[in-house]
């Protein structure tokens, strides 16, 4: 290295942070501008974004009336059950006194949903019986979540040939992002808390229950709250699926239209050049934050349920 290369190093080091940032940016233009100005404009393409999520038959099975068969949903549901339960296997058999990384991170994970999700919510006997439960569901959709990710040859839409074979080119897709995995999982909570609550309180006294304490001895009053509380609770099916699967979408349809969707839209495949790091920031932003957190409101509202319908007053 040469002492002149030596001392712009130097100075570059000695200058302020901002001016670094402005230095970094202006690069950054520039190679924008100049990539517009070699790159030719090519024709626009069609481009439906809502094709990347088709479910286009692998294994076609039929029983009568009812399609069973295995598509892109299954295949991602079969992949979260069975690396859920081989990572809960494989971590249980091998704990330490001394725990690892993976190790720490799963006891964080089984503490966060046994104290402050299950037990947070109800009493401890209740807190027994459902923790398996919300654990289960917490770490499904955790692992659902990320797996969605993971860019894997999944996209029937786009084969690619290679030997004269078609090869399904590399995709993100969630089983979450599919409505009826999530609306699955809500049914299964709704039905499981009113049962429970039903058990507990007996079938009049559990409806009863939906009426708030110290409500005046109206006819109309209690009617009306009765009906708001039961429309609540028909609602619920609702907002615990659609939540779940709109912010999976929402995030998968991001990526897919800035990492390369709004350069076929305008056959303009400079433009990449600006979208490309906003979908590797929207990447980083969905797999650091929005995976675990769909999965924690999920399993703290099934919890939140559970102990509303099990406690003893409203």
């Amino acid at each position: 290295m040469s002492a002149e290369t030596s001392a712009k190093q130097g100075r570059f080091a000695r200058l302020d942070t901002k001016w670094k940032v402005a230095i970094g940016f202006g690069v950054y233009f520039a190679v924008i501008v100049a990539v517009f100005l070699i790159s030719p404009p090519t024709q626009p393409e069609p481009f439906e974004p809502a094709g990347e999520f088709e479910l286009t038959p692998w294994i076609p099975i039929f029983l009568g009336p009812l399609d069973l068969s295995i598509n892109k949903a299954v295949f991602f549901v079969f992949a979260a059950c069975a690396l859920t339960v081989f990572l809960m296997l494989y971590i249980a058999k091998r704990m330490q006194a001394r725990p690892n990384n993976v190790q720490t991170m799963v006891e964080a994970a089984y503490d966060l949903t046994r104290s402050q999700i299950t037990l947070g919510n109800m009493d401890r006997r209740m807190g027994a019986r459902w923790f398996p439960l919300i654990a289960t569901l917490f770490l499904f959709i955790v692992i659902s979540n990320l797996i969605g990710y993971m860019p894997l040859p999944t996209n029937t839409a786009h084969p690619i040939e290679i030997g004269g074979y078609s090869v399904p080119s590399f995709a993100v897709y969630a089983a979450t992002a599919n409505i009826s995995v999530p609306l699955v999982l809500t049914l299964i909570v709704w039905f499981a808390y009113n049962i429970q609550g039903i058990m507990k309180k007996g079938f009049v006294g559990y409806f009863k229950s939906w009426i708030p304490a110290g409500t005046p001895d109206n006819f109309f009053a209690k009617a009306g709250l009765f009906t708001i509380e039961s429309i609540s609770h028909f609602v619920r099916i609702i907002s615990l699926s659609v939540r779940l699967f709109a912010n999976m979408l929402a995030g998968h349809l991001l990526i897919l239209f800035m990492a390369g969707g709004l350069a076929v839209i305008l056959g303009i495949a400079a433009i990449g050049v600006v979208t490309l790091p906003i979908a590797i920031a929207f990447f980083c932003f969905e797999v650091v934050l929005i995976a675990g957190l769909q999965a924690f409101i999920f399993a703290i509202l099934t919890a939140i349920y559970v102990g509303e319908a099990t406690a003893e007053a409203h």
